[in-house]
């Protein structure tokens, strides 16, 4: 009897324990997918933040940083966003010397995992993922004043991260005032944004964290997507030009009817959908000239983005840099979903 009931309890705590085992799954992220809008906030007020907006519904949960990480605040203005391995990439510029940082936290739920300070970042700019747990951060570096044109240190540079440790591992020098990054393969390229003065293209070999070439352009580069068919297309000024990665060739050259404030390209990758002049216009990579005759949508945007999963456009408005801004989404079709209220200054999305 005594063997029995031995028996008969070691049967019941070892179902007490394969079912511990069956409940003990991970509980769901609070943002597990959706979009997240980044907030730049109004620069002199450090108040950026960021949103996110399921893809079904349209209810925006603000401020998600903030209330992942309560004793925290982001203090600057949010520059962009993307996700590593697990890990989430979030870039602050702040207006005050020193206070730039990068808030590196856990993809989903965004609690904190550490923070990249200065002097390994100064004025971030854009992230992009560049191996398994490796990413570039583009930075200004330390800004001088706009009245004696050294605002721009030359040049900038690009901060290397590994992800596995939570730390710069090296400054690659760029360009000056290096601002958009577009991977492919293992090469990155690098341009400079529009007022830095620098008109030239860095490549980067991501094995080596060198600069292998600089292709000099007759505006500041702006590289802004590899296309369907592999080829990479670069903004400089009002002319999209679309560049052959293995020869380095220009291919063609569209002129824009302005230099475009926002824009994107298709879930297909087949469309550029660009912002200019007060209305939003598209060419295909397959068009001869970028017309105008029949715009997209009668408004600009201040930023644009194309959902991977759904196709669907994705519009930011910035009424003022003092009330919250708004989304809009559009079928691929153009027709209108729904608009809805984000914070100040939406300037960017991220789609997870």
């Amino acid at each position: 009897m005594k063997k029995q009931l031995t028996r008969e309890i070691a049967l019941g705590l070892l179902a007490l324990s394969v079912w511990n085992c069956k409940t003990s799954d991970p509980e769901p992220t609070p943002y597990d997918t959706g979009v997240y809008i980044m907030n730049q906030g109004n620069f002199s007020d450090n108040n950026g933040s960021l949103s996110y907006l399921p893809r079904v519904g349209n209810t925006v949960q603000t401020n998600i940083f903030v209330k992942a990480n309560p004793s925290l605040t982001i203090s600057g203005g949010v520059q962009d966003f993307t996700e590593v391995n697990g890990k989430g990439l979030l870039l602050v510029d702040n207006t005050a010397a020193s206070l730039d940082k990068v808030e590196i936290v856990e993809s989903g739920s965004f609690k904190t995992r550490t923070t990249l300070k200065s002097p390994d970042i100064e004025n971030p700019r854009r992230v992009v993922q560049v191996g398994l747990n490796k990413a570039y951060i583009s930075c200004w570096d330390v800004s001088g004043s706009f009245s004696d044109g050294s605002f721009f240190k030359d040049p900038g540079y690009i901060a290397v991260v590994d992800l596995n440790t939570g730390t710069v591992t090296k400054k690659i020098p760029a360009v000056k005032g290096v601002e958009a990054m577009v991977v492919s393969g293992t090469e990155v390229f690098a341009g400079s944004v529009g007022y830095s003065g620098d008109n030239n293209l860095a490549i980067i070999n991501t094995e080596t964290n060198e600069v292998k070439q600089k292709i000099a352009f007759s505006a500041s580069p702006q590289p802004v997507a590899v296309d369907a068919d592999g080829k990479l297309w670069v903004l400089a000024g009002s002319e999209m030009i679309r560049m052959d990665i293995p020869s380095r060739s220009i291919e063609k050259r569209l002129t824009l009817p302005a230099s475009p404030g926002a824009i994107a390209i298709s879930r297909d990758k087949r469309t550029f959908f660009y912002s200019a002049n007060n209305r939003t216009y598209k060419f295909t990579i397959l068009d001869a000239t970028a017309s105008t005759a029949i715009p997209v949508f009668n408004r600009a945007f201040s930023a644009l983005g194309a959902d991977p999963q759904t196709g669907r456009l994705y519009g930011s408005v910035i009424p003022s840099y003092k009330q919250a801004g708004y989304v809009l989404r559009y079928e691929e079709s153009g027709a209108l979903i729904d608009s809805v209220k984000a914070e100040i200054a939406p300037s960017g999305f991220y789609f997870r």
